[in-house]
């Protein structure tokens, strides 16, 4: 990519290309560390690097540094929420060589492990058909050992290079120099070590097969990082491709990209709503799913936000644009998604450290290999095929893989649940929790005042009560004057109100169909002489016991009942509780309500510890205390006065229902307003962080065990190659296990 007037930033994101295992990575990054200021990650397996700087720096700069180390690297295209339908699969090349290479090697392996095949100068077709796969096959291996030569690196397509040019050239001297091109010969297929003439052996079917296997595992390793990479693509694929904006009252079709801040669009049944906006008119029911993983439509109606690249399932919407582009909420979720899988777990940098400098000890390895062989009296060939088998087997690609595809995996598929990790630091934290400190209003809670009933004097009409007191209400805009509002208007249009004032903190009075009417608090009423029936007093008594609000009605001199008004709680809320505590987690209620408001909720839910009447800055204050107690807490919150919480908890879930910045100051994201994605976002975390340490412990054992093997003389090189790919084809595969994660509400235990 030409690169002109590039600007200077403290953060760039740069696009590697040329990697070809974690070594390389590993160069990459050393050498951008070795700047002034610059703190870089290079991830091999998303071929990002991402540095940070304690100053402005040039990315020509940069990009300068990783071409000299012998790679490529550019800026990233602009984020856009459309991709192009057609994309290039890299793995196909790939697919090629491996094609040409198996159809070669095939007939080589079998004639040098069945000696009933090997006719009359059957050595000399070996030769034929192993040729093009050593020197083009492996072309990509060599190329890059030679380049990292030029730099005076070595990487594990050094291994892979030396290791099948050293097989092949001790194959053609034993051809042309020793016996082994006699009319005849003959080739057991051995796997130990044994006495022999070296100049009589030839490793064809090693050289080969070594490369053919490698390129086998290279393969199906970039169909499994494409594989792993899917979901984030799939996020970025939702977004519509066109609009319909309405300008001067005519609806006019337009590109998606070309949608501006303000614009009014239409959204048709069955179409995916453009971007983030406000209905502005219409009814319908909005299916987000894809965004949020609730598989339940919701309602929507004039005033609500949407989410672009949600599907409009039944009535016409007309929506105004409050979001665009790279603002947008699918837009954010695609970065978040990116970047968590652009960071690196703690334990993956140790592998990476161990990849640095594990090249060059196996070199040494294999050379003391073939050095101690020789000493001790064996053939050349003996020794030869144990140094051999070393380099292959070394190859630490598994280790370079193990947290990056489990990464890439498991932030994809929770992005499909609607769980956004902001990187690989939050999976450590996830083990180590014990206490989640749950926010009352807003993720227990709906944080929407509800009416939950009507309690009516003796001789009144329920019906009556509800409709006059909504009519009055009705011209307040208090939560709880909504609410009773809202309820009445369900029954039908309610009446005008003549008359209306408010008395701040107390209540509204007015006069409606001729009555006059007063709702309130009862100190409010009794001002008016209107005072409690004995048949109310105990209704009210028991709806403030539960932590309600109760609203007392009268008109005429007389009260004629009390409406109970409170904040729903969550339908799932009591279920997310059982499961956070099956997660051997103790949960713990926090808000700035008043004590039996909170315990009543607490009770219903199933939480024993609370913490109520805190203020919004001592929310800090309460985790701190719980953290000075020996607790390691996660905190799920949704509003702004929580974000200091948030950012002081040692893991932090903001609710994707909540504000930017609560969002902006979690660790986790749940898309989803129900409280069950918090179980679901620890298992998910713990379940991808169990799959890293399974991956390492697997590449690390797997390195331990194979390099002696290989150097006493247990393993033909052939045999090397092929474990060695199977090793890298085996971490992948583990971590692509994490795609079939399911919540636990979905499709029972996962």
């Amino acid at each position: 990519m030409a690169l002109t007037e590039p600007t200077a930033t403290d953060r760039i994101d740069l696009t590697i290309g040329g990697m070809t295992c974690a070594s390389c990575a590993m160069r990459i990054e050393k050498r951008l560390n070795k700047l002034d200021g610059v703190t870089a990650s290079v991830n091999y397996a998303t071929e990002k690097a991402r540095v940070d700087a304690s100053g402005p720096i040039d990315p020509a700069l940069l990009i300068a540094e990783v071409e000299k180390a012998g790679y490529t690297a550019q800026l990233p295209q602009p984020a856009q929420v459309d991709v192009p339908e057609v994309d290039d699969d890299p793995s196909r090349p790939l697919l090629t060589r491996l094609l040409v290479a198996i159809v070669l090697t095939v007939p080589v392996i079998a004639m040098a492990m069945v000696p009933a095949l090997q006719f009359t100068n059957w050595q000399w077709l070996s030769l034929t058909l192993a040729a093009p796969v050593v020197v083009w096959g492996a072309l990509p291996f060599h190329i890059a050992a030679w380049t990292n030569l030029r730099h005076g690196a070595a990487t594990m397509d050094t291994l892979i290079s030396v290791g099948t040019l050293a097989a092949f050239g001790w194959s053609l001297y034993a051809l042309f120099w020793g016996t082994a091109g006699e009319p005849g010969m003959k080739h057991p297929f051995e796997l130990t070590i044994s006495r022999m003439d070296g100049s009589g052996n030839i490793y064809f079917e090693a050289a080969a097969g070594v490369t053919t296997f490698i390129l086998a595992g290279r393969y199906f390793e970039a169909r499994s990082k494409r594989r792993a990479g899917s979901a984030l693509r799939a996020l970025l694929a939702l977004g519509a491709k066109e609009v319909s904006v309405v300008r001067d009252g005519v609806e006019v079709r337009i590109p998606t990209e070309d949608l501006r801040v303000g614009d009014t669009f239409v959204v048709r049944p069955g179409e995916k709503i453009a971007t983030d906006g406000v209905i502005e008119d219409g009814t319908s029911a909005v299916d987000a799913s894809m965004v949020t993983g609730e598989s339940v439509p919701a309602e929507v109606v004039a005033g609500d936000d949407v989410v672009g690249g949600t599907v409009n399932t039944s009535g016409r919407l007309t929506v105004r644009a409050t979001r665009v582009g790279a603002e947008t909420q699918l837009a954010q979720m695609a970065r978040m998604v990116e970047d968590a899988q652009s960071g690196k777990a703690q334990a993956q940098r140790l592998a990476d450290s161990i990849s640095g400098i594990f090249v060059p000890i196996v070199i040494a390895l294999s050379v003391g290999t073939l050095g101690f062989w020789l000493g001790t009296g064996e053939g050349a060939s003996a020794a030869f095929t144990a140094a051999v088998a070393v380099l292959i087997i070394a190859c630490p690609c598994a280790l370079g893989l193990a947290t990056p595809t489990a990464l890439m995996v498991g932030t994809g598929r929770g992005a499909q649940l609607g769980i956004l990790i902001k990187g690989p630091e939050v999976l450590e934290s996830t083990r180590t929790i014990d206490t989640v400190v749950l926010d009352k209003t807003g993720t227990v809670t709906s944080g929407r005042m509800t009416l939950h009933d009507v309690i009516v004097a003796a001789g009144e009409d329920r019906a009556e009560v509800l409709r006059i007191a909504g009519a009055l209400e009705d011209a307040s805009e208090h939560p709880i004057a909504r609410a009773i509002a809202d309820a009445a208007r369900k029954s039908g249009s309610l009446p005008a109100v003549e008359g209306f004032s408010n008395t701040e903190g107390l209540g509204v009075q007015g006069v409606v169909e001729g009555r006059a009417v007063v709702v309130g608090r009862e100190a409010f009423l009794a001002d008016w002489s209107q005072h409690l029936t004995t048949d109310l007093v105990g209704p009210k008594a028991d709806a403030e016991a539960q932590g309600r609000t109760p609203v007392v009605i009268g008109w005429d001199g007389a009260v004629r009942g009390v409406l109970v008004v409170a904040d729903t709680i969550k339908d799932s809320s009591a279920e997310a509780v059982r499961q956070i505590r099956q997660l051997g987690l103790r949960p713990v209620l926090l808000t700035g309500d008043n004590e039996r408001a909170a315990r009543s909720v607490a009770a219903a839910v199933g939480i024993d510890e609370v913490h109520a009447e805190v203020r919004p800055g001592d929310k800090v204050d309460v985790i701190r205390r719980l953290q000075a107690e020996g607790r390691t807490v996660a905190m799920v919150g949704d509003g702004v006065n929580d974000a200091a919480a948030l950012a002081q908890s040692d893991l932090g879930l903001a609710m994707g229902t909540g504000t930017d910045a609560a969002m902006e100051a979690a660790d986790l994201t749940l898309v989803r307003g129900d409280l069950l994605a918090v179980p679901d976002a620890i298992r998910l975390s713990r379940r991808t962080l169990g799959t890293i340490k399974g991956n390492l412990f697997w590449a690390f054992a797997y390195n331990v065990v194979g390099i002696p093997l290989a150097a006493a003389g247990l393993l033909n090189p052939m045999l090397a190659g092929a474990a060695m790919a199977f090793s890298s084809v085996f971490v992948v595969s583990n971590s692509l296990r994490l795609r079939r994660f399911t919540t636990l509400n979905s499709a029972g235990a996962s």
